[in-house]
């Protein structure tokens, strides 16, 4: 990278401003990243839980970089190097049977609301207050965040919005003319949410009295984020559809619709240009090799950050940790940066942190460290 550019102030001039920033990472490896003046930070941001397997692990680079002396993009209209292979593996990851690869998390939850539709013919759609499942139109409608919604009013398709948690909710809401529920196992943007006992068997049992697909958000709590590959594997529940992206192939962009054998999109009804190509196959397969290895180690790996952060009563899933701080959140998030950890600010003045799965103890530590700090 050509450290002379003055890149503040092209960002200034010419990208659109949408993103709050003020640091350049340069470089990571492993859980650790750098900025341009060389500081050294424990990331527990990750890409917002993409870098699973932290960053520039050696075998998903070899499998990009082999994969680009092949073949870097082939159409759709013919068989994609490594494409089927991924699909297989999704739906054994799952326990669903069905596979569409796109290039996002919105871009999931899209075909997602297109499959619900077409294969009930239904038009509405429930969701949760505080959700988040993209920023594309589609995907807006079924997020709840007011903020981001409300300047793009009105927003297609219908949804109804109840407390996440809420069965009563659910039993006078969710009817024969609701297309699908949609549901994050764990609700991730709004600072890890863990729901009540009882509540995603409730979603479950109200759609298959209704009709309507059972839809699981795992974009931010899936591929191995919670100790296992899927949140809602804690829980006794098949969904209908899987949507998959985040650490899906450790920050290749890439995005995942995996569904029952009998909820499919047929010909011409769904497409794209980019989703599934080769280069973006091949990160996602040795993603998920490295991830078998690293999945035995993740629940520790959570108790360590409990254990240490236990006199701030964190919820923690996994790799997954929220700590309600309130106004305080942006100040505290600027601390540990100082002091050489980056953490993120979800909604409601939670602390997230969702950091690579092959941090280390002693990294862990160092971010407890860092945390009980800026917290006092």
């Amino acid at each position: 990278m050509d450290m002379t550019t003055d890149y503040r102030e092209l960002d200034r001039r010419f990208y659109m401003p949408v993103f709050s920033r003020d640091t350049m990472i340069v470089r990571g490896r492993g859980a650790r990243v750098w900025d341009d003046t060389g500081k050294e930070y424990i990331d527990c941001v990750a890409g917002i839980a993409v870098c699973s397997t932290g960053h520039c692990h050696p075998e998903v680079v070899q499998a990009i970089c082999d994969q680009a002396h092949d073949l870097i993009h082939c159409s759709n209209l013919y068989y994609i190097p490594h494409q089927g292979e991924l699909a297989a593996r999704l739906a054994g990851i799952t326990g669903l049977s069905r596979v569409f690869l796109t290039n996002s998390g919105a871009e999931a939850t899209e075909g997602a609301l297109k499959l619900a539709r077409v294969v009930t013919g239904r038009k509405k759609f429930v969701a949760f207050e505080h959700g988040f499942h993209g920023r594309t139109m589609g995907a807006l409608a079924v997020t709840h965040k007011p903020a981001i919604r409300e300047p793009f009013m009105p927003l297609e398709p219908t949804c109804t919005f109840l407390r996440y948690g809420d069965l009563e909710g659910l039993r006078k809401n969710v009817t024969r003319e609701t297309a699908a529920v949609v549901v994050e196992p764990i609700q991730g943007e709004a600072g890890v949410i863990v729901p009540p006992e009882g509540f995603l068997e409730g979603v479950r049992e109200r759609c298959d009295d209704t009709g309507a697909l059972m839809v699981v958000d795992e974009v931010q709590s899936g591929m191995g984020r919670t100790g296992k590959w899927l949140a809602i594997q804690h829980e006794k529940v098949t969904p209908d559809v899987v949507l998959l992206a985040k650490g899906l192939a450790s920050g290749f962009p890439i995005g995942a619709l995996v569904t029952a054998e009998e909820y499919q999109f047929r010909k011409s009804e769904h497409g794209s240009t980019f989703g599934g190509g080769p280069l973006a196959c091949a990160a996602a397969l040795a993603t998920i090799r490295v991830i078998e290895q690293l999945l035995p180690g993740v629940p520790g790996k959570g108790e360590r950050f409990r254990n240490g952060l236990s006199r701030y009563q964190p919820r923690v899933k996994g790799l997954m940790i929220g700590i309600s701080v309130g106004e305080r959140c942006p100040q505290i998030q600027k601390s540990c940066a100082e002091a050489g950890v980056l953490i993120n600010c979800a909604a409601e003045g939670n602390l997230r942190l969702v950091p690579p799965l092959v941090i280390s103890y002693a990294e862990i530590d160092r971010a407890v460290e860092a945390l009980h700090a800026s917290l006092g």
